[in-house]
């Protein structure tokens, strides 16, 4: 006889398990995704966590009882995992918006010694802010930061959206874009 859960799940909404079902089957999710789904289905549907757990391809029933108790608090946002390890997110959305919007700016030729942004010119920009929120800010982090928001090193020694380019052409210089941009990043 199994022990009496503690935080046994809560009971489905039919859209949330028409998606956990739709997640359960699909070949095109990820494996944690699927195996989460697959696990919080058989609870569902009545079956204990270690019955569960070697359902979805889990070794033990505690790793489905943290499943079940973060389902419970978040819902189907439970079944993508969460950080995985490594060093913590230093920089909220708000601080790496301003980051972007500083590249989107050309440097101050007196302030800045550069007529074009490098990440290490940028650094020290960011770097002799007198607020001291980017005093550790490092040229890595900010190449990642420009990544993530879609910007590219161009060989012009400039930073551009992906999928954008500046042509000349006969009436001058003109803004390109790529119609297939997101296509090409999936």
């Amino acid at each position: 006889m199994t022990r009496r859960q503690k935080h046994p799940l809560r009971d489905l909404t039919t859209e949330e398990r028409q998606e956990m079902e739709r997640v359960s089957r699909g070949t095109s999710e990820s494996a944690a995704r699927v195996a989460r789904a697959k696990a919080l289905l058989a609870v569902a549907d009545g079956q204990s966590y270690t019955v569960a757990a070697q359902a979805s391809g889990r070794r033990s029933g505690d790793a489905v009882r943290q499943l079940v108790e973060r389902f419970n608090r978040e819902g189907l946002a439970a079944l993508t995992p969460g950080h995985g390890g490594g060093a913590k997110t230093q920089y909220d959305s708000s601080q790496r918006q301003r980051i972007v919007e500083l590249t989107q700016q050309p440097p101050e030729l007196e302030t800045d010694g550069v007529s074009q942004w490098s990440l290490s010119a940028l650094q020290r920009r960011l770097r002799s802010q007198e607020d001291g929120e980017f005093s550790t800010i490092s040229t890595y982090t900010l190449w990642q930061l420009l990544h993530d928001a879609g910007q590219s090193w161009q060989q012009s020694r400039s930073w551009c959206k992906t999928g954008t380019a500046l042509r000349r052409r006969k009436t001058g210089i003109v803004l390109v874009t790529d119609p297939d941009t997101e296509a090409k990043k999936t």
